[in-house]
Order: C-alpha cells, then sequence, then structure tokens
C-alpha cells in the first residue's frame, strides 16, 4: 500500500485518519485493517454484502479484454478528459476500478498523482493494486460511504460503474471533476440479438442525467464510436466479463460465438461527459 494513499483514507468504522505499519492500517480507535500479500486492503464494514461483486472469471475475463487493447480508444478518451479537467492538486478515483486499467491510463497522463481503484471485488482489486506504480487499491462498496477523506480527489472516475452522487460530491475538491463514461444504445448492437446480450436502457443518459442533477452541473461531453474486429476469444471475454455473464447459459452462448465471423465487426459507442460539483 502506497504511504501517499494511506493518508487519503479514512477508517470505514469511525471516520478518523488511518496510519500503516506496513502489514496493517489501523486508526486511533483501534480499528485495523490488514494488507493483503497482493498488496490491496479491504476497508468494507462488518455488515458489507458482496454477493454483486465481480468472481474470479469475470475478472479473468476483464484483464484478458482490456490487456489485448480492445477498449484502448475508451480509455484514452477518459484519460482525456481527466487531463483537461483536473486541477493542480488532488488524487485520481476510480470508482468500480476493476483491475484499474482505466485509472493507469489516466495515471500515464497526470504525472505526480496518486491514484486510488476502489472497488467491491477483492479478485480486481488484486490486480488494480499492481497496474500502475502510483496507484493502490482499496475494496469497498461504491453505494456507501467511501473510506476517503473529503477533498482529496482532483478527478473521480466512473467508467460503466455505480455512482453515489453525493459521496462524490463530498471526497472531490471543489474545483475538481468527475468523468463518466456509460454506453449508448448502439454499443455493442451487432451481439446483442446474436448472443442474447442485455441491451443498453434508452432512458440511461437521461436518468444518468437526473441522479447527478443535485449535486453536479455537467461541462464537456464526448461522444465516442468506432468498429472494433474481434475474434471469437475476444467476444467471449467481452460476455464473460459484463453483467450479461449472470444471464446467458454458457454452453448456449458458446455456441452462438462459435457461429460468428471471424473476426466480426462490433461496434463500440460511448458517451464520456465530465461533471463539476455545485454541492456537497
Amino acid at each position: 500500500m502506497l504511504p501517499a494513499a494511506v493518508d487519503l483514507l479514512r477508517c470505514p468504522h469511525c471516520g478518523g485518519p488511518l496510519t500503516s505499519n506496513l502489514a496493517t492500517l489501523f486508526c486511533a480507535s483501534g480499528h485495523s485493517f490488514d494488507i493483503a500479500r497482493q498488496g490491496y486492503v479491504s476497508l468494507l464494514p462488518g455488515d458489507a454484502v458482496t454477493g454483486t461483486a465481480d468472481g474470479a472469471e469475470m475478472v479473468d475475463a476483464r484483464d484478458a479484454l482490456l490487456s489485448a487493447g480492445v477498449y484502448r480508444q475508451i480509455a484514452d478518451a477518459t484519460a482525456d478528459a481527466a487531463e483537461r479537467s483536473a486541477p493542480a492538486d488532488g488524487c485520481v478515483v476510480d470508482l468500480g476500478g476493476g483491475t484499474g486499467y482505466y485509472l493507469a491510463t489516466a495515471l500515464d497522463r497526470l504525472p505526480d498523482r496518486v491514484g486510488l481503484s476502489l472497488d467491491l471485488s477483492k479478485h480486481a482489486s488484486r490486480r488494480a493494486a499492481k497496474a500502475h506504480p502510483r496507484a493502490a487499491a482499496v475494496v469497498c462498496d461504491a453505494w456507501r460511504g467511501l473510506p476517503l477523506h473529503d477533498d482529496v480527489a482532483a478527478v473521480v472516475l466512473s467508467v460503466f460503474s455505480p455512482r453515489n452522487p453525493a459521496e462524490i460530491a463530498r471526497v472531490l475538491r471543489p474545483d475538481g471533476a468527475l468523468v463518466v463514461v456509460t454506453p449508448t444504445d448502439c454499443h455493442l448492437a451487432e451481439l446483442i440479438p446474436k448472443l442474447g446480450l442485455l441491451s443498453v436502457d434508452e432512458r440511461k443518459r437521461e436518468r444518468l442525467d437526473e441522479k447527478l442533477r443535485s449535486r453536479f452541473a455537467q461541462g464537456d461531453e464526448t461522444v465516442l464510436e468506432h468498429p472494433m474486429w474481434l475474434d471469437r476469444t475476444a467476444v467471449s471475454n467481452l460476455v464473460a466479463m459484463g453483467p450479461s455473464s449472470y444471464h446467458l447459459d454458457s454452453d448456449a452462448t458458446r455456441e452462438r460465438i462459435a457461429t460468428l465471423a471471424e473476426p466480426t465487426e462490433v461496434t463500440a459507442s460511448v458517451t464520456v461527459s465530465v461533471f463539476r460539483p455545485t454541492q456537497r
């Protein structure tokens, strides 16, 4: 665990600052949290429910797909927005940071910044802890209070991940930025009917605006859309890493993927939006 990252964290039980002795994080009230040998730390409260966290197979699939560069343009567009929007001071926080791929790309554009990947999955956090020399990984629940002090973040990233507006506004500096990446209804459009994938809600963008409006004002927005030429292995990883994997029969999905042309053209289509905090 990076010493600079420890200074950003607070105890999930009492809210007090945390101190590290290399193997453990602890607060003055006596709460302690072991640092895993893979480098991440879990700051989940005792009553946390982790049933929705990504499992090992989902994380393996995501790591394989992202490492192959399939979503590189999305990562670059996210990092561009972070670089343009970041104030002079503060860390970079990635909510639902997964393997740390998007965080690492942003940190490459923002020298000397510390990055924090926050995710409910310990399997993802193991990889995120090693994603970048200036990145640290924390297991926590984005729907609950984030284990971060007030005003520590220059940029908060939310790439295909859940958002808690009140907590994001609390941890962001007043001049900070929230960068949100959401799929459009064209994202993966070729695969949805062929493989029975979940489709994107037509009101997804409208609901995003409604959710954030009370605490954020929208700034820049970019629609990124481009074709991806994927072999069947990449398609399998794309399906296995996403929410559709919970609903599909694995044998039937493999049979459908086997009928696809190789490579097959698949559309990537996302909106990259920047929001500025207006109130806590």
